[in-house]
Parts: C-alpha cells; structure tokens; sequence
C-alpha cells in the first residue's frame, strides 16, 4: 500500500541536474548542501559547462555511474524526460521533479510527460517526488533540498510537515521557525506523481524523531492508503495537524486544476479528520499556535481549561471566543480558591477565566499556574506571558512547576507581537510554548482535548458488504429495518380510494395519507403527503388530491399505490446513509421533515457508528434539545434513537453495494420508552 521513500528523504548523495550560474535554485540548494553541513557527495551537473559555482560541473550524469543516490532534476519540462533517462542509467534510487506542466493543467502532452515519467520511473524502481514541486528538507540528515536559504537555519526538531502547497510550505516554515516550532522533514509534494501523502504520513509515523505532522491538503489521492497512514499515526500517539482548502467550490476547482487533486466534500473531509483524530485548523496562523502547543509533550484527559490572565478585558474577550469555539472553562473548586485568594487583590473576584491582577513577581505567577495544574477539575492550563519578558534566571521557578506538571502548561499573549530569535531559549528552556492570540488560544487548546478524547484509538475499518437485494425488496426491508432497531408505523398499502378508507379504517383515524410514485422519491416535494386525515370520506377525498398533484408535476408518472399510515407524534429527526465517491460511506443525522433544508442542523460520521459515537453527533445538533425535552414537552427516547441510527449505519453498509443512498425522513422519536417510527424510507439503487 506504501512506497518506501526513505531513499528520497535521506540519500547519501546528490546530482544538481541543470546546474548554471544564472539558476537561483540551483545554486541555493547547492549552497544549502554544502554550507550547512551535508556529508555526502553534492555533484553540479550541466552538459554545457565545465565549471559551475566555482567547482566542477560534470557534463553527463551518466559519468557518475555508483556515486549518487538522488538526482535534483531543475530543467524545463520538456527535457524532464532525457535528463531522467540518463539519471537512471547512472543508478539513482531517487529523485525530485521541480517542473511544472508535468501532469498538471489541461494540456495533453504535460500529461502524456507525466505518464511516461512515471512508467520510467516505476521500471528502474525510483522514488519520484513532485514533479512541480519545491522539494524537501531532512533536518538531521542536512538534506536541504528547498530552494529556500533561511530553512536550514533552525534546528532540528518534531514536527515533519507535507505540503500540496510548495511556495505555502517555505513562509510555513520560516513563520513557525521564528516562533520556535522545529521540523524534523518538510517536503512539498507537488501533483505526487510517484510519492503522495499517504506515503509520506506512513513515513513519519515511522520515523522516531518526529512526533507530531503537519499537513496542507488540497486532494487526497489514495483515500484508503491516507486513512491506513492516518489510522497507523493514531495508534503511534503521533497527531495529524492540518489545513484543508475547498471549503467553497472555488477552491475546490482550483484544487483540481492546480494538482489534479479532487478535493471533495468538505463536510465528508471533516468526518474523516473525526474519525482518525485529525485536527483541522482554520488558517495557517492557527495551525502554528496549534503545533506549538502539540510541541509540549502531555495530552489532557479532558475539555476543561483553567484561564489565568492579567486583565478582566481579557477575561471579557475569552468569554466569547470561548463560547464561539465550544470551550470548557469550569469553575475552581473551593480549596484552589483559598489557595490563590491571597495573592488577588480583593476587589477582584475568583473565577474563571481568572483576572490574578499583576503578579508582582515571577515566583508567584509560577504558584498561581502550579495552584491551577493542582484543581483536580481542570485538564490544561493556560496563563498570560509573553517571552522577552524574562531571563533564564526569572524562569526557575515557573520550570520547576513545568517539570513536574501532568497536565498541558501553556503561555498566551492576548495578541501577535515580534519576538527575538535569542528569547526563544527562554521557550526550549521552560519546555512551555508561547501562544499569540486569544481566539487561536482556546483553538490549540481545544484541539489538545479534541486529540486527547482520541488518541490511541484503533479504527474499525467496514467490513466487505454481504447484503442481498432481495432483503431490500418489497415487505421484507420492513423486517429488516425491524431487525436494526428501526420500527415502523402500522401502514398499508392500497391501490384505490375504496381500499385507502377501509385501510384507515383498520388503523384507526388519523391517519397520514401518501402517494407511491416512483418518479418522485421525496414525495413533499410535490405535495405527495396529507396528514391528520380524521374520516374515510377524507381519506377517499385524499386520494383524488393526491393524483391531481402528481399528475400536475409530471402527466407520465405512475402512481402504484396510496400509502396508508397511522399518524405519530413526536420529535422528527433525519438518518441518511450514502457512500463518498472519495470518503467512503457516510451516515448524517439532524433535525428532519422539512426542517432539513432550512435549517441544515446535521452532524455527519464516517461508517460504522457506535453508541457513543451517535451521542457525540447528537452534542453537535441543535435539535438534540428537542429530545430532552424542550420547553416543557415530555423527552423523547433518546436512547432508542441512538440504537436505531447504528442499525440503520449498519444496515447500509452491509448492502452498500447494491444502494447509493438509504434515507429515512423524518424518522420520529417517540416520548421516552416507547420507540422509533420510520415514517418515511427511500433508498437509490446503484446504477453500475
């Protein structure tokens, strides 16, 4: 499933292919190799120079048959294809292609380039990065492949970042470099002709050194090999921290056409990062405060955070950005109180977020963090400090506190400020990172519990689908929605006006009077659904109603039947199964009936949902409240709904095969203890 691309990212020696004096990266990726220590061979090579930056230039590649591992392919892409040819006759076991028209936009012969790369490539047993890419950086290994100068500069560190976006990663890095964040690997990885992230992920959750990954996505393109990498970095404890374009369809069309990447589903892609822990961040400012924090080595049990500040403006402010993100800010217990209380002056009450005032000294900003770490309903915690603002000798007391702390300690300013490359030891020294920003603040801190609920966990990956069509036919899928804890209404199904009323009759009035007809699968749509129908004159009247309105949105639909059911009360949610073309299959639930379209309050799962898996979606949803009661209506049996919505996941999923989309709407929860009611199922058919 995984290409092993250590010989990309640690060869021993390198070919600059296209080496001159007038190429700027060229000649920064050589000065990167030799000034910053590489110890392998570095071999200019051009066939129309003798000598290139002082020193020789070889001619032919070919020449250094047995001396180089990777070759740095930087000619245009038209002679991409010669130049690998004689790369490969030299015996390189790697190599990265920085041209562009190399698979990438509408034109026929990039494409045509990049296949026949590609099948160069995969015959002589190369691992390709790129092509139109920037190339990659191996802290330990000095392999400075960037054509970026002040990227070797920092020193090696945990972090490994991929990114679909090479001139992104180079400002990424320099930013999160010059606020201390250190990487072990970056690499860009182009239209990832031979080598694609799920490759490289699986890469990093191999390597020792780094402990935390950094991913732009545009696309994935190996959806099933990502979520194996994904799930393997999961159960290695080592987070996936990423940035993902295409929330709009702009984007994901330039996605497309910028790295033949299909970007997807947004809401599919966030479902996805739920289920194998993946934290997403909302812009690149915040994933550098967030990979700060995942820096610091401890996970939180929990949500909680205890906020200490030096301003009540602060406080103010984390109140609503807290309430924005979903924070958890719980309220000190009576002991912390007591124990912070004489260090607060008296006007200023004891909550929190907490405004402490101005500790008057370093030494007792580090007992209120070591009185905060104490509070046992606490899970992390955060105070307000900014570097530059103490020396190594300030630091004692709050490092002792640090070191012996079990909880995530974190430092905040309320916002950005410049910080000088010599305060960063203040930083390394206390083992705390410094955040900048408060909304970004409780994000990273969010996203430290959101790891923490998940880390470790082993993914159920679905099963193969046995499911038989005959189970979906006809009466029999009633018995088996019966048998996934999805009960229905009593109904019959009548083929005249005569047999609707004495069907209602049956049941017992009202009833709810629908229209089978095929053409139209949402039958509200077009008026196919009467409700509260007290009287078999009613329901006969109904009848006529009903194929009025069909016959008037389409003269050729056929109409096989009347559906007759008993009407239920109720809370109506939806349940909906469908299969992403790229995320695989899917389940959604939220408010249902015709709630659906106007308020769109879904939560949205990869399959198979557990229990505690559908109650987690439920916490997302609005119409959750209405389950529990809302304003004095009696609670809904929640747990019932719970059962019905895993039957239902299950059940599509085992018949995947064979059905695109399985929706029940409105399925209506029952008062508590007394069930569910499918009211409405409608399933598509695969056509393949």
């Amino acid at each position: 499933m995984f290409k092993k691309i250590d010989a990309l990212l640690r060869a021993k020696s390198v070919a600059i292919i296209g080496a001159s004096e007038r190429g700027r990266w060229p000649r920064i990726i050589y000065q990167n190799l030799v000034e910053n220590g590489f110890e392998g061979g570095v071999y200019p090579v051009n066939p129309n120079y003798d000598e290139v930056w002082g020193v020789q230039c070889h001619r032919d590649v070919a020449a250094l048959a047995g001396k180089v591992d990777h070759a740095v392919v930087i000619v245009p892409a038209p002679a991409v294809l010669g130049a690998m040819e004689r790369a490969i006759s030299a015996g390189v076991r790697s190599a990265t292609v920085y041209a562009a028209n190399m698979g990438d936009g509408p034109y026929p012969q990039s494409h045509e380039r990049a296949r026949k790369l590609l099948e160069m490539c995969q015959g002589a047993g190369v691992v390709l990065g790129g092509p139109n890419c920037m190339g990659a950086m191996s802290w330990r290994e000095k392999l400075f492949l960037y054509p970026n100068a002040n990227m070797p500069k920092f020193g090696p560190g945990p972090v490994g970042a991929i990114f679909q976006s090479g001139g992104t990663l180079q400002m990424f890095v320099e930013t999160c470099g010059a606020r201390g964040v250190r990487f072990s690997y970056a690499a860009s990885s182009g239209n990832e002709l031979g080598v694609d992230l799920a490759d490289y992920v699986n890469f990093l959750v191999d390597d020792p050194e780094t402990r935390v990954i950094a991913l732009f996505i545009e696309g994935l393109r190996r959806v099933d090999a990502f979520k194996e990498a994904a799930s393997r970095a999961l159960a290695a404890g080592k987070p996936i921290v990423c940035i993902k374009t295409g929330r709009s369809l702009k984007s994901q069309e330039a996605a497309q056409s910028h790295t033949g990447a299909i970007g997807g589903d947004w809401t599919a892609f966030a479902a996805l990062c739920e289920r194998y822990g993946i934290v997403i961040c909302p812009s690149l400012d915040d994933m550098t405060e967030t990979l700060l924090a995942f820096q610091q080595p401890r996970r939180p049990k929990g949500r909680r955070i205890g906020f200490v500040t030096t301003s009540g403006g602060s406080v103010d402010l984390l109140y609503d950005y807290g309430d924005e993100a979903g924070a958890v800010f719980p309220e000190f217990s009576a002991k912390t109180k007591k124990r912070i209380r004489p260090f607060i002056p008296e006007e200023i009450s004891i909550k929190n977020p907490l405004d402490c005032g101005i500790p008057q000294t370093f030494a007792i900003q580090a007992d209120f963090c070591d009185a905060i770490l104490a509070e046992p309903h606490v899970d992390m915690v955060a105070f307000t400090s900014r570097l530059g603002r103490m020396t190594l000798e300030d630091t004692e007391p709050l490092r002792k506190v640090a070191e012996k702390a079990k909880k995530p300690l974190i430092a905040f300013e309320r916002m950005r400020y410049p910080i000088k490359p010599e305060t960063l030891k203040i930083q390394d020294a206390l083992g705390i990172p410094f955040l900048q920003g408060l909304p970004e603040t409780v994000r990273a801190l969010n996203a430290l519990a959101f790891y923490g609920e998940r880390a470790g966990r082993k993914i159920k990956f679905p099963a193969e689908p046995k499911g038989r069509r005959a189970s979906l036919e006809g009466a029999t899928i009633d018995a088996l929605l019966e048998k996934h804890a999805v009960t229905l209404p009593k109904a019959i199904l009548a083929k005249t006006a005569k047999e609707a009323a004495k069907a209602a009759k049956k049941i017992g009035f009202p009833v709810a009077l629908k229209v089978v007809a095929p053409a139209f699968s949402h039958k509200t749509e077009v008026g196919g659904v009467l409700l509260g129908l007290k009287s078999a004159a009613e329901v006969e009247a109904g009848v006529a109603t009903l194929e009025k309105r069909i016959h008037k949105a389409s003269k050729k639909a056929a109409i096989t039947g009347y559906l007759v059911q008993e009407m239920i009360s109720g809370v109506e949610m939806i349940v909906g199964c469908r299969v992403d073309p790229i995320y695989g299959p899917l389940i959604v639930i939220g408010a249902g009936g015709i709630m659906v379209e106007l308020l769109k309050d879904l939560a949205m799962r990869l399959l198979p949902v557990s229990d505690a898996d559908v109650c987690a979606m439920l916490e997302e949803i609005k119409a959750s409240k209405l389950l529990d009661g809302f304003r004095g209506a009696p609670a809904a049996d929640r747990e019932a709904f719970v059962k019905a919505v895993v039957g239902v996941g299950d059940l599509f999923l085992n018949h995947r095969h064979l059905i695109d989309d399985l929706e029940i709407n409105p399925l209506i929860v029952r008062h508590s203890g007394e069930g569910v009611a499918a009211v409405d199922v409608r399933l598509v058919w695969r056509k393949d």
